[in-house]
């Protein structure tokens, strides 16, 4: 072709530059840009590109950067507002490195890109699956609304580019286990799957306008998710309208015919991938699309589909454009990991951390009574655990131990011992920390989980189940190490770090206090120091359920929702789906309904007071639920339907006003279609989800209310 380039020109529509690339490119230059890895074509002055970059709380594995919380503490914060200046910063610091790396001759690395693989909203339908800790939680709609706000800080405002490329991940029905992701094949009915494992990547798709998604490891119902055509184009494509670009999980399209036995050959499986709608390899395995074009399995046309979108991303973000016509290419390096973003993580990490116990109000620690601290456990002075998986990393990491003996006045002791290890007997039979803490007033013990026992296959190296925790408890090493603290009879707070849910039954009794800190990032010390000394109140909530023991669940490979989460869950939880305690009292009173039935279509206002009854200022998450009394097919005994951060002072009160919208009030039927059908329900307002458990763990009391929908 001759001419002035149109793709180089800015002010041609994203399409028509598209296709004048395509047009200018040969069938071997196309298939070069089939695989997450690019090479330059330096004919067209196409650099170098490689697709796989990683987000999830913070720029990872690319250098120095802000560490956030892990994505399940994120979800522990009920915070969109925060999440989405999170993901915000987290594209600022993405563009400042990307054009950091252009100007230094090193783009095209791994890592180094605009296309984040982030965020994660598999639902956490089963506490031993060790990727638990990537999601937003158990929830569908709290997944969805948080992975909204990640997508849209993170892709930006702009009307004409984006600032970096989101991709909702793993679709669909992806949770575990993790030994067995590249054969498994997920057995669904279209109602729980519409009902539980797609709402949240509907929301991304049609609310946040996510740029990309990513095909999981496993079939759904005997169809590898990488070539499914139900997901990727009746779903995805033509009933949400998604407009970006599907990329395979790393190695996925080997595992169609090496795994999964869909077809037998590699070319085979690189074909039917490509046909039924996913348009990026990460892998190889798109090299041998040339071999499924030559033997008629798929052809140019094909190609130039999936091409002309992943190409429509690198549009979006302004790589074929100046510089000065970016507005995200003047972000200076400055911003990485800046005192503003490290702000940011700690505010993050104090609305995660969640209070589950606080006997006879321990907690905050009183100094003038408790002068002589303890501060013990194998994950008082861990990096690992402020980190999770899939982070950054920077010279600002505080540990728990930094933090709590950097807050402690003037003039309290504190002293440390490491105790015990994160598994296994200690090597030295005299633990001179039991001694120690004969000698303290009171005990600060850091202990849980770590990295090394939960993750992504191959990940968590002293896991015995490929990443996932197949024995939710404790270490029997840390529960022995308790019972041998608590002989001292000393106030324990026991700190616990974890990316899931941790069956407490062995020791909740040994413990005065207990605060889940998850896998807090950079700020975790410093922000648990604050929580623990009372200069912020505690407000997480929890995003998943605390069932107790693994015995209580269902198999592990069932991926049906029949006593899952709290929402099918029948047995008494250990701790409630959104539970949480404060220094703080709040009291729920006075639910009224604007009317007491409504007729299909119409929408219904709620209003409850809320108040704070304590002494001290304070943040209230208010959970809405909904409950279907007499729906034709199996529903959730109890919904999320919408929830608020409320601050308020002591003894101040406010009026919450709540819409319950027709999309609250369908249900999903056994064609997996969303209907409204005439009956009773009732709508329970509260601190966390309906229940006596949570009462009895100290939570107020909450107000619910039925009507009718006519």
């Amino acid at each position: 072709m001759t001419g002035e380039p149109i793709f180089l020109d800015p002010e041609q529509p994203v399409e028509e530059r598209v296709r004048d690339l395509l047009d200018r490119m040969t069938l071997k230059e196309k298939l070069s840009q089939m695989g997450n890895s690019c090479p330059a074509i330096p004919r067209l002055g196409i650099p170098a590109y490689d697709y796989w970059s990683e987000a999830l709380h913070g720029v990872a594995r690319n250098g120095r950067a802000t560490v956030y919380p892990q994505a399940i503490g994120l979800a522990a914060t009920w915070d969109p507002a925060l999440v989405q200046a999170i993901a915000s910063a987290t594209g600022d610091e993405g563009r400042a490195k990307f054009h950091a790396a252009q100007r230094a001759g090193n783009s095209g690395q791994r890592y180094q890109g605009l296309t984040f693989w982030s965020p994660n909203v598999n639902i956490f339908r089963d506490p031993r699956w060790g990727r638990g800790q990537e999601t937003y939680g158990e929830d569908p709609y709290l997944a969805g609304e948080l992975g909204v706000a990640y997508v849209r800080g993170l892709q930006g405002d702009n009307p004409r580019y984006l600032k970096a490329a989101a991709c909702a991940k793993h679709f669909a029905v992806h949770s575990g286990p993790e030994a067995n992701r590249h054969t498994f094949d997920a057995r669904i009915s279209l109602r729980e799957l519409h009902d539980t494992y797609l709402p949240a990547f509907k929301k991304l798709v049609q609310e946040g306008k996510v740029e990309a998604v990513m095909g999981a490891y496993n079939r759904v119902n005997g169809e590898p998710c990488c070539a499914h055509e139900y997901l990727l184009e009746k779903t995805l494509r033509e009933d949400w309208g998604f407009q970006g670009h599907v990329v395979s999980d790393c190695g996925a399209i080997d595992d169609i015919h090496a795994g999964h036995r869909r077809v037998r050959t590699p070319v085979e499986a690189a074909a039917l991938a490509l046909l039924a709608g996913c348009d990026l390899c990460c892998g190889k395995s798109y090299e041998q699309l040339g071999k499924a074009i030559q033997r008629g399995l798929a052809s140019e046309a094909d190609l130039d589909r999936a091409l002309g979108r992943t190409l429509a991303t690198r549009f979006k973000l302004g790589m074929f454009d100046p510089e000065e016509r970016v507005p995200y290419a003047s972000l200076p390096q400055e911003v990485v990991n800046s005192p503003a973003h490290r702000q940011l993580a700690y505010q993050a990490a104090v609305e995660s951390m969640v209070l589950l116990k606080n006997k006879n109000g321990l907690l905050p620690i009183d100094t003038r009574k408790y002068r002589r601290l303890l501060i013990t456990g194998p994950n008082a002075a861990s990096v690992d655990v402020l980190l999770g998986n899939y982070y950054g990393m920077n010279d600002h990491l505080t540990t728990l131990l930094e933090g709590i003996s950097g807050r402690a006045p003037e003039g309290v002791q504190v002293n440390y011992r490491q105790g015990c290890q994160l598994t296994g007997e200690n090597l030295n039979p005299i633990n001179w920390a039991v001694g120690e803490a004969y000698d303290s007033d009171l005990v600060i013990a850091c202990m849980g989980l770590a990295p090394a026992l939960e993750g992504e296959e191959g990940e968590a190296i002293l896991s015995g189940g490929a990443g996932d925790r197949l024995d939710l408890g404790l270490p029997a090493n840390q529960v022995i190490f308790l019972k041998q603290l608590a002989e001292a009879r000393k106030p324990i707070v026991l700190v616990l770090t974890g990316g899931s849910p941790i069956d407490l039954g062995a020791v909740e009794g040994l413990a005065d206090a207990i605060l889940f800190a998850w896998y807090p990032g950079q700020e975790g010390g410093l922000a648990a120091a604050s929580l623990l000394f009372g200069d912020e109140s505690p407000s997480g909530r929890l995003p998943i359920t605390f069932s107790g023991q693994a015995e209580v669940l269902p198999p592990f490979d069932d991926y049906g929702m029949t006593g899952r989460t709290y929402r099918y869950m029948t047995g008494e939880p250990q701790y409630p789906f959104g539970f949480g305690l404060g220094y703080a009292q709040f009291a729920y009173l006075d639910l009224t309904l604007e009317k007491m039935s409504l007729r299909a279509g119409e929408a219904l206002t709620a209003e409850v007071t809320l108040l704070n009854a304590g002494r001290r200022e304070a943040e209230e998450v208010v959970q809405f639920y909904m409950s279907d009394l007499q729906a034709s097919v199996p529903v959730p005994l109890h919904k999320l339907v919408g929830f608020q951060r409320v601050r308020l002072g002591p003894g101040e009160r406010r009026r919450i006003t709540f819409t319950i919208t027709p999309e609250m009030m369908a249900l999903v039927n056994e064609a997996g279609e969303s209907v409204l059908e005439a009956g009773q329900f009732r709508l329970a307002v509260g601190s966390c989800s309906p229940g006596e458990r949570g009462e009895k763990l100290g939570a107020p009391l909450g107000e619910w209310a039925i009507f009718d929908l006519i």
